[in-house]
């Protein structure tokens, strides 16, 4: 952030031809900053006094939409709210909830989860692996919409299980692990001193140089080259080796167990982010090798895209994860532009490689920059519901049904037909493109 009579010195350093080829993305920071936050007014509802003066006249108020007055998902809310807020609905629904920790932060904070789901079979222990989905946000602190919009998942299966065929049965045939935020110690800082801060908040060898970013700190192909490995006050900085982020240890070791000792099978496991609105699937760390099942990979992806356009109309890239932060920078030559953050050591291609979950995303969620991670709470909703349906096509997917469920849903597919059709051909463009970049990543690698 710049003061504005610090702009003209900076444009000063710039060529005279790029001086006035700028546009702000945002002109007032500090206010966007402070409109993030709750505010601290309530609107009351009851009607206005009678001043006795004019005639009374009835008024009929409609009920609006339930998720828009829920008044959890009308603002961004503290880890102090979300803790009470998870026990409530653990309380509330105890036949298919439950509260669980998956990892210890480095401050000493529980990172809490919620496990949904519900065993048709009244066997103590069941006879197959349980297959299980994870949903994660808040790896990084200052992406709010991410914990907001795992929250909103969680609370849309959970209010939904026995309402609903259709996701009585996701709820039964899965179990859904909700973690709103892997980086609890970030995100309390976030609400107390910095709104923007990204990493944990654990001691680094530069005492004054807090933080290891934790999306970049997973074992598989973790990279001790870049730049950022070397600079603890580097955004990106992904620690001194592999898992030295406490909170990312911690989680791969609870989900490692899982798989190993309690009889869970990891089928998809998505990471939420902020912003950008794209769908990325495995390679992070490179380009130049493409993942065994890519084409499921891809297949899945743009089935989440579809889903995500056909509620509000908002458009989300597929993509490799790695093609999401680096340019092919010559076809002929078969070199990449350098890249603007390392890749490695992502919990997506660790969950992918390491623990063989096949359907592995992570999801940038709205917008597109104009106002990044700091996005307005108006959009928790709109956003949060986008992202409910792409899971809940997920979960159709890998029942085998290509995200395509009974007549239950028809009103809603219905409604949903117009802004399908319309977006077909956006759709038939995302899918050649997909196939373009598939062919010459083939290319690539002979």
């Amino acid at each position: 952030m710049l003061v504005p009579i610090k702009v003209p010195s900076l444009l000063g350093l710039l060529p005279p031809s790029l001086q006035h080829a700028h546009t702000p993305l945002m002109h007032d920071l500090a206010q966007a900053i402070f409109e993030s936050y709750p505010s601290l007014t309530i609107e009351d509802p009851s009607p206005p006094a009678h001043d006795g003066n004019h005639p009374f006249v009835p008024v009929l108020h409609t009920i609006p939409d339930t998720d828009e007055t829920n008044i959890f998902f009308r603002n961004y809310q503290p880890l102090s709210v979300i803790i009470p807020w998870m026990r409530l609905l653990r309380s509330l629904f105890p036949t298919h909830v439950r509260m669980i920790n998956v990892g210890v932060s480095y401050e000493g904070r529980d990172i809490p989860a919620l496990r949904v789901g519900v065993h048709p079979s009244k066997a103590e222990t069941p006879s197959s692996p349980r297959k299980t989905i994870i949903i994660t946000g808040g790896s990084h602190a200052r992406e709010w919409i991410s914990t907001s919009t795992v929250n909103y998942i969680a609370y849309s299966f959970i209010t939904a299980y026995g309402k609903s065929r259709e996701i009585t049965r996701l709820l039964e045939e899965f179990d859904w692990v909700f973690i709103p935020t892997l980086n609890p110690d970030g995100y309390v800082y976030t609400w107390e001193t910095d709104r923007l801060w990204r990493k944990n908040r654990q001691q680094t060898s530069l005492r004054f140089c807090r933080g290891v970013d934790l999306d970049h700190a997973y074992s598989f192909q973790w990279d001790h080259d870049s730049s950022a490995a070397n600079n603890p006050c580097s955004e990106s900085f992904a620690g001194e080796g592999p898992f030295q982020g406490v909170e990312a240890r911690r989680f791969s070791n609870w989900a490692r167990n899982e798989t190993v000792n309690n009889n869970v099978t990891i089928v998809a496991f998505v990471d939420l982010h902020s912003y950008s609105q794209q769908i990325l699937y495995p390679y992070s760390y490179t380009c130049s090798k493409a993942p065994p099942s890519l084409e499921n990979l891809e297949e899945l992806a743009i089935g989440l895209a579809k889903a995500i356009r056909t509620t509000k109309g908002e458009k989300y890239t597929v993509t490799a994860a790695c093609e999401g932060i680096v340019e092919l920078k010559d076809q002929q030559d078969k070199k990449f532009w350098p890249r603007i953050e390392s890749g490695g050591g992502s919990a997506l291609d660790w969950f992918y490689h390491e623990l063989n979950v096949k359907y592995s995303y992570q999801i940038k969620l709205r917008d597109t920059g104009g106002y990044g991670f700091l996005l307005p709470s108006k959009n928790i909703v709109p956003t949060g519901l986008e992202a409910f349906n792409a899971i809940k096509y997920m979960g159709h997917f890998l029942l085998g049904n290509k995200g395509i469920e009974g007549a239950e849903e028809s009103r809603d597919a219905s409604a949903a037909l117009g802004a399908e059709m319309q977006g077909d051909d956006d759709e038939n463009n995302e899918e050649a493109n997909i196939e373009l970049r598939r062919r010459r990543r083939r290319v690539m690698l002979m």
